[in-house]
Order: structure tokens, then C-alpha cells, then sequence
């Protein structure tokens, strides 16, 4: 495995040297000679290496490559000091242009004067590369130039194909409900002749395990007549496979070759029997080799029903056989084990039948964490505590878990590090490795580095950038599953499994090679040994963290002189010394995790620098002021929330430049928004502020942003603080020279002051979210209703919008004559317009003179359409804060409306039915809910602060609701109905909470009908009967109960269905208001012996606690508020009884105050 990693090393850092020596050939005076010899000699080179990946077995083979690692490196060191110096002298020649206004250039490069010394040692490497060669053809290697093309490491003999059987293990864990997927799938019928379903997931999954399974399930033996298991386990032909499969039906070796003799004797052994071929661990995914597989396979019987299974860790080999076969659905993807699964699998090998041990039970949460849901890392572990005495389990875990014997993870690990191909991806996968375990990886994070080792070489044919090179890379090791893609809401990030990431670090500073060149140290002592050990010089990437600052020696970090990644953290790293200058191979400086608050003009001299990284709003002094010398730079990860913030001068300069977080547009030269317009390659996000010191149309489009294609997301903001008398027509001109790429996907528009939007709004076909805020002075909203892949949409503090209309769905005035005329010629419209065809999330705030709210009725009456479709997709509308707007159409999964004043009505008619989400809070004037909401799909409901609202429900009509899950209704002063049909049939109910209703008087509850009700208050409803409130027997999920007062009469207290309530065994908290003049509890309390927590509020005449309250055996917690008279607390007998009892909270009880003194476990407020 070392062996190999090294060849993959050699290969990436020669690829870049034959770049570099044929990129400058011709450029510098004297050495065209030498570089021409060093890029033929490296090619011969990468021929032998091809012809010695099959020969590690050889110690003269592996001795070469040594040697060979250790020149391709100083060759690359040497030619990448050229081009620093080449890259030096053009910014110099550059800046004196600047200065000087030379008008004519002649032979620049030609002009160079090379130093001696580099063509000295360009010289000794061609040397040395020729002793090299010759040492090749000493150890019989050939040159091999399309090998690594046309087959990769595997099948030049560097793997050892793993071989599997169908025997199946006894006691497979957690995959039962897998293997009855699958053969249910294989036993429906089916009028296919041979169809296939590939199970594909990370290696150490048990896809094997799960194959074997429903190939010996019994069902599986009843259905088809023969069975073919197949392990290929290497990237093999079509005449290979075919073989396998004949050797697997005829228990013999194949001797033939020819593929017409094997596949008739296929056809005779199959005969037309129904049969089931297992195709495990699969590696090829041309689409050739499997349509012409397919092709034989459907030829051999005409008998229906035939399956094929297929095993990979490849996603693109199960999407081409379906695509193939052309069937529906995609992969069987195989998920991972939960953790009580592999905690049976390390029992069951460690303990047999015995009871789990305290050794075992304190390294249980680690155990778990390393096993990641992996069956056979479970199997591993278990085997290794098996095969240890107990008092050593706990430091193998502290050290490190399966360090030594990892053999049957490193082999398939090892399988899938030798299929990767090129090279490239291999040191990629690797690299990976010198971040921390668990660390969430970012997917520019992680290319950015690639990029700067030097793994990606740019597409010369293709032109197209290194990232988009290293793209394909990541998605390589996402489909060999040796990453894992973890997909949150809010971003996407990338994770390596421990095991995996334990078997990359021991190939990317392999034992057999001659130095170690990737590094994570940790202190400032770690740093000094390397230094001191001359380690230094070899290291090209270093991550290090410091407890302290790095002051000791300032020069320390220019030791490390061939760095080309450096990675600087720690709370205490507050400063970048001025050494960094020196590191002229620098390629990404990261100090984002740093206190670092300036940067040194020493930076400024790493021309080859393509990313720098720091913290956001560290740069309170901005940046150096020669920036612009950063010729390289690709890629600048900072954002600063200032809109004051100096922008370095001359930006547009960095002509590679494909990361730029913001720009802050200033009137000081070289600041100007034109400097965007060079920056052709500008990719993902960017912000530009203070447009309004853009002077028109025409300054604007200096930017140039419709020439920019990878931008994703766009911010555009004005200034905030700025006159309101008058419209600034210089927003809109400005606005309109900035028309972005139709490819943008996101788009912001703030502070904007123009009385309307520019019409390129409607032009941007693949816009999916759009914001638009505090643009106080428009008086009509963009025509935004034909937008095809809108999905999400803000508008807010749009002040001087009065209506949502026509113009907004994108209806014209001619359009309306035009449609209007076509229906009255042709009777009907044939035609199905959609508005806002893709649009789930609309958002509206602060619009405090919107008034009307145009509906589906209305569009469809204005377009003479009745079959128009308007939000057909919307899920989530929020309006909030719009006090003028009297009424709002509905048509969404998810409504929240708030702070509505003057809303009246909420119009329903196409699609309300389907609500599943309703939250309305403070709509003073809101009288009732529309009789559609209450529907089938309705799942929490929520009224706030609506007096006017009377009643709930649909009266007098069942309305069932078997989804809904959570009802509350809170502070609606003016309700005096719920209706009794609401809760018939209420399955899912959890939640029930009605609070704050003074005047609700017909309300009554069956708990029969909510079997899952787990939370119930009933709170300050004065007017309520409480024996109308009953079935508390069966609520058997019962946990949280607030109740009370009910009306001002104490006695109704003892109405409440106490005996039904005291057969609820899962009620753990009750929550009881009286009233300031209550004088005593209800005593069916004191059966309630389940409870853990009991909460009295509001009993003023109380003077002494009952000592029934001692029955109360499980009692934990007690609290007790607003008990004016309230003297003491339970008698000492009582409290002997509570055992269980930790705290006592008392709030406003003076006079408990006055008796007890705070101490352990009572809590005394005012």
C-alpha cells in the first residue's frame, strides 16, 4: 500500500513538472535546452512508472521509486522558483507601466536574465533523471505511456481481488427488513425477461452480507429454478465475466476463450428456467460494457421474471445497468446500522451469552462512535477486545481502536484506494487526512487545498479551471463512498468515517518514503523539533495550531521554506510575522481560525499565493496596499460587515480572481466599481455596496456582471441613510446597468430608492431566490410571476407598495385585451397559464400600506382563463406586520399571519383544503377562520391575540381532523365557541393547549378520541363547565396536565374527571390554578402517585399544605406560587414520605418566606 502511495506521489508531481518545464520553454534566456530535456526525460519517466506499479513486489522496483520521489520534488521545487521569478518580474514590469506610462514592451520574457545557479541545478536533475532511466532499463521496465488511461492500478496487478462466496453467516443483524424489500421486489411479478436491482453504499456496509441473505432466503429457492453467484470484485471484460458466470453455474474452470462458445453454454444451463444471478462487488461502469452485457443476458431465455442482483460501492455502475434496462426507481442505497445494531454484533462476539461487563459498559459510547454504523468495523472490534484480556480494553480504545489490525478494513479499503483514478484523486483522497477526525469539511475548502498541493493540473484542451477539475475529483470519492456528503438545511459539508480516515493518514506520509511532506502540529515545541531535526524543508502543507504566540522566533516559519499550504491557529496567534515574504512556493495561507488582525506588506510578495483565508471582520485596518501585486490570487475568503471599508486598491489587477466575498464601492481611484469588470472569472457569491456612489447607467456596467456566468448569488445594496424627499432616478439607471448573467441563482436588492425595478428582473430564467428589502420608494413590485425556477421569495419594508396585482403575476394591460379577445373568439382557452409556476416559500413583512392582495379569482377574471394555475407549488407563506391588508387569499401548506390589524378574512378556493400548518397571532379585526382550513391534511394549528374571533370550527358539521398533532388557542378575549366536532376522531393529537379565553363558555373534550394526547392545558378559561371534560381514562399518554380555575365557585373543581385522570400511569406533571379566595385542593390529587412534578398557582386562602400530598411517592419537584396565606409547608411525617423529593420552588408566598430560610433543595422568590 506504501508502495503504491508513493507511485501515486510520483506520478501527480511529475505530471506538474513536464507542465511547468513545457509551459516556460522559450521564456527564459538559456535554459530553453535544459527544459526541453528535463520535459522529454520526465515523460520516459511516467512511462516506466506505469510498468512498475506491477512490479512492487520487486525491492530494486520500490528502491527506483524512491529514489525517484526524492528528484521529482527537487525538480518541482526548482521549476517552481522559475516561475516565481517569472511571476515577480511581470508584476514589476506591470507597476512601472503604472508609473511610468512605458507605451511599448518588447520581448519581455525573452528580456529575463536567469540566474546561473537555477540552470545549474536544472541541470543536475536532467542528470539525475538520466540515471534514473537508465536504472529503469537495468530493472527490465518498459515504457507504458496509455497504460494508466486505458486501465487502472488493478488491473496492472496492483490489487488483490477480494473474493466472496453465498455462504451466508448465521445471526445477520439489523438487515431483516433490507433482505424483505428486496425479495418481495424479486417476487413480484414481472413482464420483464431479466430485470436488476444494484445495491450500492460505503465498503464495510454488508452489501455482500445482504446479498448472501436473499440469495439462501427460502423463498427465493421456491421461486427460481437456478441461482448464479458471481463475485468479480476487479474492473474486469465482457468475455471475463461471462466466464465467471459459466463457471459459477458449471462448478468448473472455463479453459475457452471464445465468447460465442461460453454464452451458448450459458443458454444450455439456463434452459428456460426463471433465474436469479448475484453480481457482487462491481467496479465497471461503462455504459458499453453493460448495454452489451444486458443485451446477450435478454437474449438467453424468453421466460419472464429473471432478476439480476448487483453489489457496488459505485453509484455510476448502478446507474448505468438501470439505465440500461431502463428501470424505474433508482439504486437500493444501503443505509447504515443503528447503534444498538452494532452494539448487538460486539456483545454477541465479545460476551457470548454473558451479561454485558463494567469494562465493556464504560468504552460502550466510544466503541459506537468509532463503529459509525459499520457492521464489519463492529465485527473488528468486538474480534480485538475478544483477543485482549479485559483490563486492556480501555487503552486500546484511548490509543487508537483496530490500529494493527485492521487487515480486513484496510482490504477493502485498500480496494477501493487502488481503483481511483488518476493519481490525482488518490493524493486527494489522502490529503483529506490532515484534518482532524470528524472535521466538517467544505467543498471549497477541500478543493482549494487540492488545487494548492498541486493534485489538479489544468484542462488545456478544454480550458477549464483547476476547481472545476477538482469538482470531479471530490465527486470520484463521494461514489467510492470515501467521503460522506451530509446535507443540513442550510449548507452541504463532507465527513470521513474514522476507519477511513485512519487508512488515508497512513498513505499520505507513507514509512517507506524518504520524508514527510503533510503535517498537523500542535505546539510550538512540535514546530522547533521538526526545524531541528531538518524536517522543515521537506514539508509542503503544515497546519498549526499554537497555545501561544509564535514571537519566540519570528523566522521560525520561514524554515519551512517549501511550503505550499499553511494553516495558522490558535487563540493566542495574533500576528503574521513578516517572514511570511519568504515562502515564495506559498499557495494558500489560512488564519481564519487565528486572532491575527492585520496582515504584514510582506504578503504581498507571494506572488504565487491562490487563496487566503481570514477570520471575517478581523481586518480592521484593511489590507496591505500593494494587494494588487497578489498575482496569483484566485481565491479571497473574507468578508467584512462595514459598507466603510477600504477595498485594496487596483482589485481589478487579480484577473484570476474567482472568490470575492464583497466589494465596497469608493469615489478614491482604483476603487470604482469598473474594477469588477476584469474579473472575468468571478464565481459563487458576491456583494456589492455604497451603488449609490455609481454614476449612472454607464459606470455600471463597467462591472461587466452580465459577462460573469459563475456568479450564484448576488447582493446589491444602496445606502441606507440617505434623502427620502424625492425619487433618485440615478438608483434606477444604475440598477439597469448591473443586469447580472441569466445564470445567477440568487439575487438581493437593498436600500434601492428608484420608483421601479429594471425589467431584466424578468430575464433571469434560473433565479430561485430573491429578496428584496427597505426599498422604500417603490410603487410597483417587479413583474415576477413568469420567473420558471423561483422557488423562494422576501419582500420586506416595501413602504410605498399599495397592491399586489397584475403587474406583480406578470400581466400586462395589453395582454389582458389581447386574452380577453382571443376568449370571446374561441368561446374557451386551451391554454393553462401558470403564475409563479415553482415558487414554495413567500415571505411578506413590514409593507405597512399594502391594501389588496390580488387572488387566483381575480387573475383568472382579469386573463379570461379559468383553467389558470396561480402558486401552484407554494408551501410556506408568512405575511407579517401589513396592518392596512383586509384580505388574503390562500393557497399554501404553511400559513403564518401576524400583526394583520385591519385582516378581516382569509380567502380560500383553490388548494386551502391542503393546509397543514396554521399560526395567526395579534389580527384584531380577523372574525372567523374559513371552513376549509379545517381539512384532513391540517396538522398544527395556532390563534393568538384575535378578539374578534367568536368561534372555531365548522358548526354543526363533523370536520375530522386524523392528522392534526398540535391545537392552541391563546388570548382571544372575544371566543365563545369551539365546536365538539373538531376533536371526533383526533388520532394524532399531542398538543392540546386552550389558554387566556374569558368568555369561551361552549367547549367540551371526550379524551376517547384523542388515544395520543400527551400534553393537555386548559388554562384561565373562567366560564368552562369541567365535568363537560372527561375520557381521562383513556388517555394513556398522558404525560403534562394545566388545568384550572374554572369558574368562582370552588367546588366546580371537583366536577374534573379525577378518577378517570387517576388511571392515567404515564401522567408525570400537573399544573392546578385556583382562585385568590381558594382555600383547599381538590383531595382526588393525592392518587395521582405517578406524578413527578406538582405546580400550585393562585390558592390564597390556603394557610397549610394537606399532608395527603406525602402519598405522592414520586414527587420530585414542587412548586408553589401566589399562596398569600400559605404559613408552612408539609408536616415532617409528610415529608419523610417524599423521597424522591429534590426541590421546593416558592414564589409570592410571604409568608413562607418569613418562616424558612433558603437552604438545599427549597428555593424561596418574591
Amino acid at each position: 500500500m506504501a508502495d503504491a502511495a508513493i507511485s501515486a506521489t510520483v506520478k501527480v508531481v511529475l505530471e506538474t513538472v513536464i507542465s511547468i518545464a513545457a509551459d516556460r520553454v522559450g521564456m527564459v534566456l538559456g535554459v530553453k535546452a535544459e527544459l526541453e530535456r528535463l520535459s522529454n526525460t520526465a515523460a520516459t519517466i511516467r512511462g516506466f512508472l506505469a510498468d512498475a506499479d506491477g512490479k512492487m513486489h520487486s525491492p530494486g522496483v520500490r528502491d527506483w521509486l524512491k529514489k525517484l520521489e526524492d528528484e521529482v520534488f527537487k525538480a518541482d521545487t526548482v521549476l517552481d522558483e522559475l516561475n516565481y521569478d517569472n511571476l515577480r518580474r511581470e508584476v514589476k514590469y506591470r507597476n512601472q507601466l503604472t508609473k511610468k506610462k512605458v507605451c511599448f514592451f518588447f520581448s519581455f520574457f525573452n528580456a529575463i536574465g536567469f540566474s546561473s545557479s537555477l540552470a545549474s541545478r536544472i541541470r543536475d536533475i536532467n542528470t539525475n533523471f538520466k540515471r534514473i532511466n537508465q536504472q529503469a532499463n537495468d530493472l527490465g521496465l518498459v515504457t507504458k505511456y496509455q497504460i494508466e488511461a486505458a486501465l487502472p492500478a488493478d488491473a496492472a496487478g496492483a490489487t488483490t481481488s477480494r473474493q466472496t462466496d453465498s455462504i451466508i453467516l448465521p445471526n445477520v443483524v439489523g438487515r431483516s427488513g433490507d433482505e424483505s424489500k428486496i425479495v418481495g421486489m424479486l417476487l413480484t411479478p414481472s413482464e420483464r425477461v431479466v430485470s436488476v436491482i444494484p445495491i450500492t453504499g460505503m465498503g464495510g456496509l454488508g452489501k455482500t452480507t445482504l446479498a448472501k441473505s436473499v440469495y439462501n432466503n427460502t423463498k427465493i429457492d421456491e421461486n427460481f429454478g437456478i441461482k448464479s453467484w458471481v463475485c468479480v470484485a476487479r474492473k474486469i471484460d465482457i468475455v471475463e465475466l461471462f466466464k465467471l458466470i459459466l463457471k459459477s453455474l458449471t462448478r468448473t474452470k472455463v479453459e475457452v476463450d471464445d465468447r460465442e462458445a461460453i454464452v451458448q453454454e450459458i443458454r444450455g444451463k439456463l434452459g428456460e428456467k426463471r433465474f436469479l444471478l448475484v453480481l457482487d462487488d462491481v467496479w465497471n461502469c461503462e455504459p458499453g460494457l453493460w448495454s452489451d452485457f444486458f443485451a446477450t443476458l435478454l437474449g438467453l431465455s424468453t421466460t419472464k421474471g429473471s432478476w439480476c442482483i448487483l453489489t457496488t460501492r459505485l453509484q455510476p455502475v448502478a446507474n448505468a445497468v438501470l439505465r440500461h434496462l431502463q428501470m424505474n426507481g433508482g439504486p437500493y442505497f444501503l443505509g447504515k446500522l443503528s447503534g444498538d445494531e452494532c452494539w448487538s454484533i460486539i456483545k454477541r462476539k465479545v460476551l457470548a451469552r454473558e451479561e454485558v461487563t463494567k469494562e465493556l459498559e464504560a468504552i460502550q459510547e466510544q466503541i459506537l462512535r468509532r463503529c459509525d454504523g459499520l457492521p464489519l468495523a463492529a465485527s473488528l472490534i468486538g474480534g480485538l477486545l475478544l483477543n485482549n484480556r479485559r483490563e486492556k480494553w480501555h487503552s486500546i480504545v484511548q490509543e487508537s481502536l483496530l490500529n494493527e489490525d485492521q487487515s480486513e478494513i484496510d482490504q477493502i479499503l485498500k480496494v477501493s484506494f487502488d481503483h481511483l483514478s488518476p493519481p490525482s484523486v488518490k493524493k486527494c483522497f489522502a490529503y483529506c487526512s490532515i484534518f482532524r477526525q470528524d472535521t466538517e469539511l467544505g467543498e471549497d475548502e477541500l478543493i482549494q487545498h487540492w488545487v494548492a498541493e498541486g493534485f489538479v493540473q489544468p484542462d488545456r484542451q478544454n480550458q477549464r479551471l483547476m476547481e472545476e477539475i477538482a469538482g470531479d475529483y471530490l465527486r470520484i470519492l463521494l461514489q467510492n463512498s470515501l467521503l460522506e456528503e451530509v446535507e443540513e438545511s442550510w449548507r452541504t459539508y463532507y465527513k470521513m468515517h474514522d476507519l477511513v480516515h485512519d487508512f488515508a493518514k497512513s498513505v499520505l506520509n507513507p514509512k517507506s518514503s524518504s520524508q514527510d511532506r503533510y503535517l498537523a502540529l500542535h505546539s510550538y515545541e512540535e514546530m522547533a523539533e521538526n526545524v531541528r531535526w531538518n524536517k522543515a524543508a521537506s514539508i509542503r502543507s503544515l497546519f498549526l495550531h499554537l497555545g501561544g504566540g509564535i514571537s519566540a522566533d519570528t523566522n521560525m516559519l520561514s524554515r519551512f521554506k517549501h511550503l505550499h499550504v499553511l494553516k495558522l491557529s490558535g487563540y493566542d496567534v495574533m500576528f503574521l510575522p513578516s517572514s511570511i515574504g519568504k515562502l515564495l512556493h506559498l499557495r494558500l495561507l489560512d488564519i481564519s481560525s487565528s486572532r491575527i488582525k492585520s496582515l504584514p506588506e510582506s504578503l504581498c510578495k507571494l506572488y504565487n499565493l491562490h487563496t487566503l483565508t481570514i477570520r471575517n471582520n478581523a481586518l480592521g485596518g484593511g489590507f496591505p496596499k500593494r494587494m494588487n501585486d497578489l498575482i496569483s490570487l484566485r481565491h479571497l475568503n473574507y468578508h467584512h460587515h462595514r459598507a466603510k471599508f477600504k477595498m485594496p486598491m487596483q482589485m481589478g489587477q487579480l484577473t484570476c480572481l474567482q472568490t470575492l466575498k464583497f466589494f465596497n464601492v469608493s469615489q478614491e481611484k482604483g476603487c470604482g466599481i469598473e474594477e469588477l469588470g476584469t474579473l472575468k472569472y468571478l464565481r459563487g457569491p458576491l456583494e456589492i455596496r455604497n451603488l449609490e456612489l455609481v454614476e449612472g447607467k454607464d459606470a455600471a456596467k463597467q462591472a461587466k456582471l452580465f459577462e460573469k456566468p459563475n456568479l450564484s448569488r448576488l447582493r446589491l445594496d444602496f445606502r441606507r441613510k440617505r434623502g427620502h424627499q424625492k425619487s433618485d432616478n440615478s438608483d434606477e439607471d444604475v440598477l439597469e446597468g448591473l443586469q447580472p448573467h441569466p445564470n445567477l441563482q440568487k439575487l438581493e436588492i437593498r436600500y434601492f430608492m428608484g420608483d421601479k425595478f429594471s425589467q431584466w428582473l424578468i430575464n433571469l430564467p434560473k433565479l430561485v431566490e430573491l429578496w428584496i428589502e427597505d426599498c422604500k420608494r417603490c410603487s410597483e413590485l417587479p413583474s415576477l410571476g413568469q420567473l420558471p425556477s423561483l422557488k423562494r421569495l422576501f419582500l420586506n419594508r416595501l413602504e410605498n407598495i399599495r397592491s399586489v396585482g397584475d403587474e406583480f403575476y406578470g400581466i400586462t394591460t395589453n395582454e389582458e385585451g389581447e386574452d380577453e379577445g382571443r376568449s370571446r373568439a374561441s368561446g374557451s382557452s386551451t391554454r393553462r397559464r401558470k403564475f409563479f409556476p415553482a415558487l414554495e416559500e413567500l415571505r411578506v413583512a413590514y409593507m405597512k400600506n399594502l391594501v389588496e392582495w390580488k387572488d387566483a379569482d381575480q387573475v383568472r377574471s382579469t386573463i379570461a382563463e379559468e383553467a389558470a394555475d396561480v402558486f401552484p407549488m407554494l408551501r410556506d407563506l408568512s405575511i407579517q406586520h401589513c396592518p392596512q391588508l383586509t384580505t388574503l387569499p390562500c393557497s399554501c401548506k404553511i400559513l403564518d399571519v401576524q400583526y394583520c390589524r385591519n385582516l378581516t378574512s382569509i380567502k380560500t378556493g383553490y388548494g386551502t383544503a391542503s393546509v397543514e400548518k396554521l399560526k395567526i397571532g395579534c389580527c384584531n379585526n380577523l372574525r372567523e377562520l374559513p371552513e376549509d382550513v379545517f381539512g384532513s391534511s391540517l396538522q398544527r394549528l395556532s390563534i393568538e391575540s384575535c378578539p374578534r374571533l367568536i368561534s372555531l370550527g365548522v358548526n354543526g358539521l363533523k370536520c375530522p381532523l386524523p392528522c392534526l398533532e398540535r391545537l392552541s388557542i391563546q388570548y382571544c378575549v372575544g371566543l365563545t365557541t369551539i365546536s365538539d366536532k373538531m376533536f371526533e376522531s383526533c388520532q394524532s393529537l399531542r398538543s392540546l393547549s386552550v389558554e387566556c379565553c374569558p368568555n369561551l363558555v361552549s367547549f367540551s373534550l371526550n379524551l376517547q378520541e384523542m388515544p395520543s394526547l400527551e400534553d393537555f392545558a386548559l388554562l384561565n378559561c373562567p366560564k368552562l363547565i369541567p365535568h363537560r371534560f372527561n375520557g381521562f381514562a383513556f388517555a394513556t399518554n398522558l404525560r403534562k396536565l394545566w388545568i384550572g380555575p374554572f369558574s368562582s365557585g370552588d367546588s366546580s373543581i371537583d366536577g374534573f374527571d379525577w378518577s378517570g385522570l387517576r388511571s392515567a400511569s404515564t401522567l408525570r406533571k400537573v399544573h392546578l390554578e385556583g382562585l385568590r379566595h381558594s382555600d383547599f385542593l381538590p383531595h382526588q390529587l393525592q392518587y395521582l402517585t405517578t406524578l413527578t412534578s406538582l405546580n400550585l398557582k393562585n390558592f390564597g386562602g390556603i394557610e397549610v399544605l394537606p399532608d395527603w400530598i406525602g402519598n405522592l411517592v414520586s414527587l420530585e419537584t414542587l412548586q408553589l406560587s401566589n399562596c398569600e396565606k400559605l404559613r408552612c409547608l408539609l408536616s415532617e411525617a409528610a415529608m419523610r414520605r417524599l423521597t424522591k423529593l429534590t426541590s421546593v420552588e416558592v414564589r409570592r408566598c410571604p409568608l413562607l418566606r418569613q418562616r424558612y430560610a433558603p437552604q438545599r433543595g427549597i428555593y424561596l422568590e418574591e
